[in-house]
């Protein structure tokens, strides 16, 4: 991925060149300016977050291609209501993990002069959506394997490299020192697995759609 060269302001990000050969070595450089390997750890981190952020992009688009309409011809209830509460808020995850990437670029006591950053109140927020929706659930019985149609296996997609960079964030912390990635955004990435897995099955719910559910070896044909 090539480094784009920044004029950072507090409302405006001005992007006045994408590729500028700095990386050509195996190097790069973190918010902070500090030059590293590409292999660091710190990297890694927004490396991932950024993959993220790609898989929710993808989640986005296999919501957008549900089919809105029965065979007949109707308009389905059930699609637009997952569209009209479900796009809204991966819209507003994107720009959440974009900030969290530029957070991670580097240590937080070097974060540029009134960035803004994301706190608990965040964190909290996915934990309120997923209490909405679980109203409209039944309780497992099994766990759920991660199938289904495009948009859910894709949602369970965006679980996974969730998890991985929560991973690599509390590896940051145990390199770097507790205060490596502030506990809010460990928080935020720990809810937010979570509310993948509940959002997919939601979704499943409101479409009439059967979860995959995993079957002991003992009961399997």
């Amino acid at each position: 991925m090539c480094t784009p060269s920044l004029r950072l302001g507090l409302s405006m990000v001005r992007i006045t060149k994408v590729h500028t050969g700095g990386g050509d070595t195996g190097e790069s450089s973190l918010l902070s300016g500090e030059r590293v390997p590409k292999s660091h750890v710190r990297l890694e981190l927004f490396g991932t977050i950024d993959e993220l952020n790609a898989v929710v992009g993808l989640v986005r688009a296999e919501l957008e291609r549900v089919d809105g309409r029965h065979s007949d011809g109707g308009l389905r209830a059930t699609v637009r209501r997952v569209r009209n509460s479900a796009e809204p808020k991966l819209a507003h995850l994107q720009q959440e993990l974009f900030d969290i990437g530029g957070e991670c670029a580097c240590h937080p006591n070097d974060l540029p002069e009134g960035m803004g950053v994301i706190s608990m109140e965040q964190a909290d927020q996915l934990c309120e959506d997923m209490d909405a929706w679980l109203t409209d659930l039944t309780p497992l019985e099994s766990f759920i394997l991660p199938a289904g149609s495009p948009l859910i296996a894709t949602i369970h997609l965006a679980r996974t490299v969730t998890r991985r960079v929560e991973r690599v964030a509390i590896r940051v912390r145990d390199l770097e020192g507790d205060g490596a990635v502030r506990s809010d955004v460990i928080a935020y990435l720990n809810r937010l697995s979570d509310w993948f897995f509940v959002l997919g099955r939601w979704i499943t719910a409101v479409l009439g759609e059967d979860e995959i559910l995993w079957v002991p070896i003992g009961k399997r044909d």
